[in-house]
């Protein structure tokens, strides 16, 4: 029989769980639902309850033999890869909840970072297949990351690194939410962007939407954020060396209006020995992308 794996995604509003073949990587079925932060039933966080649903319903469409589980998750993960060991702010309820007693299961479910399992989705299935060094970047609210090189997930001593948003591209630059001081985060994140344009934009969206019909003041604010987005990966190019650089998040989906300049900017600065340079594509897994990270990251270690 052939052998099936489920990849469960949590996130601040919505989980997303899907099963998958494992030989294929073909998505068999998939599942959504509100993750309910900060709700609990007899002191046990309301999105275990709903992730057991999911599971069920996932099992149900199923005739493959269930071989793996994965859960993705933001913060950093303990080192045996059980659960959560670091998560402050949100997901009450989510730092040390062990998801293999949680989920009263046979099979051991390995936990990842959720920017690191957006990677090795597209490591998998997407965008950077069967690559050995890739750097990933997921520009939304804030900015996202991971780093796989000679085709190990970079993860750090206490698993922080990847954390690409928190790089400095203006050491006088406005602390982070890690108190790094300018960093890439601040300079294109969608949480700064009112104050990056002096209130005239709310989004990115609206900020692009402007740049693309010819807006002057738009076109500064885009493009100085992705001068500062250039000099973070042309760094990240000296210092990883990877094959290719994927960008995911929601600032990805202006699609030309962010990788035409953003490829100009960083083939102006980079460091190109005998020729060689670096190409920049846009994820290709999407929203299921930690699903798929987590399916294959639990079929790694399994």
């Amino acid at each position: 029989m052939d052998k099936c794996g489920i990849g469960i995604d949590i996130g601040g509003t919505e989980i997303k769980a899907a099963s998958f073949d494992l030989v294929s990587g073909k998505m068999l079925s998939k599942e959504t639902a509100p993750t309910q932060d900060g709700v609990f039933s007899d002191g046990v966080p309301a999105f275990v309850g709903s992730v057991k649903g999911l599971v069920s319903d996932l099992l149900s469409d199923l005739n493959q033999e269930l071989s793996v589980i994965g859960v993705s998750a933001p913060g950093l993960v303990q080192k045996n890869e059980r659960a959560i060991g670091y998560m402050p702010g949100r997901l009450s309820g989510l730092e040390g909840l062990d998801w293999t007693a949680a989920l009263n299961m046979d099979i051991e479910i390995r936990v990842i970072n959720d920017a690191h399992a957006a990677l090795l989705g597209e490591v998998w299935q997407g965008s950077a297949r069967c690559m050995d060094d890739v750097i990933m970047l997921t520009l939304g609210t804030g900015v996202g990351g991971a780093i796989l090189t000679g085709g190990k997930l970079l993860k750090g001593s206490i698993g922080r690194a990847g954390h690409l948003g928190h790089m400095t591209v203006d050491f006088e630059g406005e602390p982070d939410i890690c108190s790094t001081p300018g960093s890439i985060e601040n300079a294109i994140g969608n949480a700064t962007i009112t104050e990056r344009s002096g209130g005239k934009f709310s989004t990115t969206h609206e900020l692009v939407a402007a740049y693309a019909q010819g807006d002057e003041e738009a076109k500064e604010i885009w493009l100085r954020s992705l001068r500062a987005l250039a000099a973070a990966l042309v760094s990240l190019v000296n210092v990883i060396d990877p094959e290719r650089i994927v960008i995911g998040g929601g600032i990805a989906k202006a699609g030309e209006h962010l990788f035409g300049p953003l490829e100009k900017l960083v083939r102006e600065r980079e460091w190109q020995p005998d020729g060689k340079v670096v190409t920049i594509v846009p994820a290709e897994l999407g929203y299921w992308a930690g699903t798929y990270g987590a399916v294959y990251n639990a079929l790694l270690r399994g």
